[in-house]
């Protein structure tokens, strides 16, 4: 298994790792530093994507990709909500490096209105609801048409969600396998007692 970092310039995109920030929705870092990681068969499907939504003059800004088990364990300590997120004791496809959580910007750096924030865990965030505005609606049809069309699958229940088919076929990533640790020291890989 090989990782590529999402980085500049290789990958025209901004970065905004909010799981190493408080700006989540558990209100604390999870990530002791901030990265951006995909298997390299989401790296080139990434790749695409990047390339169809320039068409359009239009690019992404990445919230989440590789999030390490121990993260995916963090978070549904946290909020054990099968809806929002994966069981872990399943496997996500984020701890599997083919997920990336991503939205559309505009030209000015600006994020397209998509109805609803990152991880808003509400009915809201739900692909094809129609109780958001009309703008919202076509933003998110772009949004999935671009990823689509590049080859990524999408989760229903969250318009900013998009992984590579068949993700058991890829394996589990702890932070001990990454180059340099995302993981504060200590991290948990199981449920708190």
């Amino acid at each position: 298994m090989t990782l590529v970092e999402i980085r500049k310039p290789v990958f025209d995109v901004e970065i905004d790792i909010v799981y190493a920030s408080t700006n989540n929705f558990t209100g604390a870092p999870v990530y002791a530093r901030p990265c951006c990681y995909l298997h390299e068969a989401a790296a080139a499907a990434l790749t695409e994507a990047v390339r169809l939504a320039r068409v359009i003059d239009l690019r992404f800004r990445i919230f989440d990709a590789l999030r390490p088990t121990e993260a995916q364990w963090a978070l549904w300590n946290h909020t054990p909500d099968p809806d929002f997120l994966a069981d872990p004791n399943r496997g996500s496809p984020h701890s599997r490096g083919i997920a990336v959580d991503l939205t559309l910007i505009d030209s000015s750096g600006n994020d397209l209105d998509m109805g609803t924030g990152f991880d808003a865990f509400t009915p809201l965030s739900h692909h094809g609801n129609i109780q958001i505005s009309a703008t919202a609606q076509r933003n998110r049809h772009i949004l999935m048409g671009i990823m689509t069309s590049a080859g990524w699958d999408f989760y229903r229940n969250e318009w900013w969600h998009y992984q590579l088919f068949n993700p058991s076929h890829y394996k589990l990533i702890q932070d001990t396998d990454l180059p340099e640790p995302m993981m504060p020291p200590g991290a948990e890989n199981g449920p708190v007692a």
